[in-house]
């Protein structure tokens, strides 16, 4: 009898949702801005800045943001669970990549709303 090894934390079928979520937000999110791009009208800052006053486009895009950034932490985190073996460097990659997400959402939050 062969002994079984556990590894990870069983993430599988939330992760798979998660992933496909985020993936369809991001695409209407996508379909939505290409749509307002592609209107015919000159893209100018005056024209940039009233889409971003509007606070549903404000809104949508923060979603997008948090939406991205949850699908590249699962999918990193999934890569360096398989191919990262020393747990402490494992460790510090993760936190690592956290920490980057974490200033990007922050830094779009300030963007949106300063």
């Amino acid at each position: 009898m062969t002994g079984r090894i556990v590894t990870g934390a069983h993430y599988g079928l939330r992760d798979w949702l998660a992933q496909r979520i985020t993936a369809v937000i991001m695409a209407v999110y996508t379909i939505i801005a290409v749509s307002v791009l592609l209107s015919g009208h000159p893209i100018t800052y005056a024209v940039w800045r009233d889409l971003f006053a509007q606070g549903w486009m404000r809104v949508a895009t923060l979603l997008f943001m948090a939406s991205l950034a949850w699908h590249a932490w699962v999918g990193v985190r999934d890569i360096l669970m398989d191919y990262i073996q020393p747990a402490g460097l494992r460790l510090t990659l993760e936190v690592g990549v956290l920490l980057t997400i974490a200033a990007y959402v922050g830094w779009t939050i300030q963007i949106l709303w300063r």
